[in-house]
């Protein structure tokens, strides 16, 4: 019986493999892009069976108006101000199935403030002070 079992997972996934990627779309997991850090950028092929398959760098050749690729993620650097980054992702053996994007870098980096050493050592001993009920 697994024998049977891995001889099907083995076909199936060898009919995968065979078929041809027709196009290409972006599936990006947010609506702007963070300075100075990894923003993984998704692409998902459809195959000529109408399955869609997520593609990585291996299969893709990536470009951008600015910043540097690291595998499917994009690193913009801080010290850049621009508005948006257009993105090019091309399958790499049929350059001419690619897509284009353009996509919005964030401007203000929300930083959360941080507590002082004093404001911290005041709430613990405001806690401490507290009596159980």
């Amino acid at each position: 019986m697994e024998k049977s079992f891995l001889i099907l997972l083995f076909l199936v996934s060898l009919g995968a493999h065979s078929q041809k990627v027709d196009s290409i779309f972006f599936n990006l997991y947010t609506d702007s892009l963070k300075k100075g850090v990894y923003n993984y950028i998704n692409v998902d092929g459809k195959l000529s069976n109408g399955a869609y398959l997520p593609l990585m760098s291996d299969e893709l050749v990536f470009s951008s108006t600015l910043g540097r690729w690291d595998g499917n993620n994009l690193i913009i650097d801080r010290s850049i101000i621009v508005d948006s980054v257009v993105i090019t992702a091309a399958i790499k053996n049929r350059p001419e199935v690619r897509k284009s994007v353009t996509v919005y870098v964030k401007k203000i980096e929300a930083e959360p403030a941080l507590k002082t050493e004093e404001e911290l050592l005041n709430e613990w001993r405001k806690k401490g002070g507290r009596k159980k009920n």
